[in-house]
């Protein structure tokens, strides 16, 4: 693909969380909302696991993008103003951490829009959107264009950034650059291996590495509630020195976004 970086840069980089708190297991399963050792999960990435990560990101000198669920918004207003004010991207992330494919009709929309209102009103402009899903209902794009959406961070096929037919901006993810995958742990699921953040941090490594070598966008998804753990910030830490040592163009993901003719 025919794609320059800013600098000179051989790839860019993209830093992102979804500050989901406990929507993301309500949105799982609405009966989690009785469930409050279920929810105390999502509580600790707005008690905890988001100053961490500011306060990370600060000594750093880095700016990331928070894509935020609506209803986060309205119940944590002093961690998204901690947000804002640190100089770090707000994007939208649904009202609820709802799959857009099981709304009904005018659902969406009326989700999508009573967050945008919400997040509008931190005084910073809305004009990116990740789906809560990782993945769109056929009424999405639709949406995002009548809302003035300019980027998504949602699909998976590719690891340069594109522009849709209808002019939106797509930042490519992958499992693979996100923290849920290894880390995640549900009570449903005891079968299931917590990874060493060591061993996370030799896959971002070498999944960065193969993308720095293309040229490409590495975009990492990353949640406060898993990725704010103490063991797991340390590791961040080291994996961000890591990056910053190959020289790629740092940049938000409207920033990244911008940059797409």
């Amino acid at each position: 693909m025919d794609w320059s970086w800013p600098g000179g840069a051989r790839s860019g980089f993209a830093l992102s969380f979804d500050f989901d708190a406990e929507e993301v297991w309500i949105g799982s399963d609405p009966a989690n909302a009785d469930r409050p050792g279920v929810l105390s999960q999502g509580t600790y990435g707005a008690k905890r696991g988001i100053y961490l990560v500011l306060d990370l990101l600060e000594r750093r000198d880095l700016r990331a993008t928070f894509f935020v669920p609506g209803r986060v918004a309205e119940r944590y207003p002093e961690q998204v103003s901690r947000i804002v004010d640190g100089g770090h991207e707000l994007a939208h992330h649904g009202y609820t951490h709802t799959h857009p494919g099981r709304f009904g009709p005018g659902e969406e929309e009326a989700d999508f829009r009573r967050a945008f209102d919400v997040l509008s009103g931190f005084g910073t402009p809305i004009t990116g959107y990740r789906s809560p899903a990782f993945d769109f209902s056929p009424s999405t794009m639709d949406i995002m264009v009548a809302h003035g959406i300019s980027y998504s961070s949602s699909l998976m096929d590719d690891v340069f950034p594109y522009r849709h037919s209808n002019g939106i901006v797509e930042l490519p993810v992958q499992w693979i650059l996100d923290d849920a995958p290894h880390f995640w742990f549900a009570n449903s699921s005891w079968d299931k291996t917590i990874a060493a953040p060591s061993q996370v941090l030799e896959i971002w490594r070498e999944e960065t590495r193969g993308i720095h070598d293309l040229g490409g966008l590495t975009s990492l998804a990353l949640h406060p509630q898993i990725v704010g753990r103490p063991s797991r910030i340390a590791m961040l830490d080291t994996y961000l020195q890591f990056v910053q040592d190959q020289g790629v163009h740092f940049g938000t993901c409207s920033e990244i976004a911008s940059l797409v003719p």
